[in-house]
């Protein structure tokens, strides 16, 4: 019977637990986002910018640093814009988010990337890109809201 009892707190205790992730899962919000990053470097490079976060009627000021190690050669500009999910506030989209990058631009040229932090943040991005670049190299990226 004491088994029994132990078995039946345990399925309890896990039921609850469950509920209260899919709780917090199901009230995650998203917000649009809009960023200018300049990119440059020989080696190592570093990128900077600036933005805003549009969350729940909000708008929030944005800061972009970042290194990225590998191949890179030259300088670029990228306006990026999209969306922003799985966030309960907006200091939620403050993180370190990582990629790898592999292309090539001269002039003008298109982007696509979906990036996740440490805090469950998922930002949708697309972008145009102007300057002369190549890269082949890892990139870390930091935003913070203000």
């Amino acid at each position: 019977m004491r088994v029994l009892s132990i078995l039946r707190a345990s399925l309890i205790a896990v039921t609850a637990l469950a509920g209260i992730a899919l709780a917090s899962a199901a009230y995650a919000d998203s917000g649009g986002i809009r960023f200018k990053v300049i990119k440059a470097g020989f080696i190592v490079g570093g990128s900077g910018g600036s933005g805003t976060l549009t969350f729940q009627g909000r708008r929030y000021s944005l800061r972009i640093g970042g290194l990225s190690y590998g191949f890179t050669f030259g300088a670029s500009e990228t306006w990026f814009r999209g969306t922003v999910s799985n966030i309960n506030r907006a200091s939620d989209v403050s993180g370190v988010y990582a990629a790898g990058n592999v292309g090539a631009a001269v002039g003008r040229g298109a982007q696509a990337i979906v990036l996740t932090n440490q805090h469950g943040a998922v930002l949708t991005l697309a972008g145009n890109s102007v300057g002369a670049i190549v890269s082949a190299d890892l990139n870390g990226l930091v935003i913070t809201v203000h």
